[in-house]
């Protein structure tokens, strides 16, 4: 299945603002018995599960029954794939909690639908080179430190530097992404990154070290999520369970086949295997999208976390914001097959 890259986010953007302009009154809205196409979003080159479906065609597989096209858009970064998801030139997103509570908290028509993820035992790496004179956090101080702002690592990044009485306001913050950061960490142009554990191990394992990682407090840990736009969701709520029993059905496809399942993230990410193989120590992927109350708990706390920090702005209504009915009422039929 192809996968549509960054570069047609304008596109897709256009597309949804023209889809706006004929909901308000722009032109006569007919009602559709289905869509012609469903667009699933995530950051490049995607979450698990994403990249999965990609590989195998699970969707596509899936929705070809109705005659619907199926579409995966991957973007830079989270904040593009929800704003993407909020003007409705996609349907769904797979993405980090910081992204979606951040549009969940704009007061958009956005549904949180399901977990991505929820892997407590992965982290991010503060790196900085081998012979870099820096040894502890307090170090950072000053110092020029590169991270995609608005994401995971930020806010983790954000945490490392409050336990000790410091803020990403005491660092100079370069909001790189891993392809420009890495190498500029080795030039010496700046003196550390922020990225993910399995991203950045390649680099750990060759010229740079880890002065910090994130997996020695799991409490910081929140898990990824996936929405929906809120139109689509009421338009088509069948739709949407049933793009969810897939994503069970993969997720438990995936702790059945463990190596294959590596194998596929590593090619897909680039990542190092041994880090990956690290996080999903325990055999399990941590994959199933039940939304569980100590899932809701983690997104209510980060969402204080990042008001606190500064990285957020207004507050989520979760009674709106969160609709469970979709993921239980897949979990039961996909119960009810087996």
């Amino acid at each position: 299945m192809p996968s549509i890259p960054f570069d047609a986010l304008r596109r897709l953007l256009l597309k949804g603002a023209i889809a706006v302009v004929i909901g308000l009154g722009g032109m006569p809205a007919f009602a559709q018995d289905k869509p012609e196409i469903i667009r699933i979003g995530s950051t490049a080159p995607g979450h698990l599960k994403f990249i999965l479906a990609q590989k195998d065609g699970w969707w596509e597989k899936e929705f070809a029954k109705d005659g619907i096209k199926v579409e995966l858009v991957t973007f830079n970064g989270g904040s593009e794939a929800t704003t993407a998801l909020a003007t409705g030139a996609i349907e769904f997103t797979y993405t980090g909690n910081n992204p979606a509570l951040r549009v969940a908290a704009s007061g958009a028509d956005i549904k949180l639908i399901g977990l991505s993820s929820y892997v407590k035992a992965g982290g991010s790496y503060i790196v900085v080179k081998t012979d870099s004179p820096l040894r502890t956090l307090q170090d950072l101080k000053g110092k020029k430190v590169a991270y995609l702002t608005g994401t995971v690592r930020h806010s983790n990044f954000s945490k490392a530097l409050n336990s000790v009485g410091l803020t990403t306001n005491d660092v100079e913050g370069l909001n790189l992404p891993f392809e420009a950061s890495g190498p500029a960490l080795l030039r010496g142009d700046i003196d550390a990154i922020v990225e993910t554990d399995s991203t950045a191990a390649k680099l750990v394992d060759t010229e740079a070290r880890v002065l910090f990682d994130t997996s020695t407090h799991p409490e910081w840990n929140v898990p990824n999520v996936i929405s929906v736009n809120g139109a689509f969701a009421a338009k088509y709520p069948d739709l949407v369970k049933r793009l969810l029993k897939v994503d069970i059905e993969i997720s438990r496809w995936a702790d059945a086949h463990p190596d294959q399942t590596i194998k596929t993230f590593v090619e897909a990410t680039k990542s190092s295997e041994k880090s990956v193989r690290k996080t999903y120590a325990d055999g399990v992927f941590h994959q199933d999208p039940k939304l569980t109350d100590d899932a809701i708990a983690a997104l209510q706390g980060e969402e204080k976390f990042m008001a606190s920090a500064g990285l957020l702005k207004g507050s989520i209504d979760y009674g709106k914001w969160v609709d469970k009915s979709f993921v239980d009422g897949a979990a039961a039929e996909v119960a009810a097959v087996q």
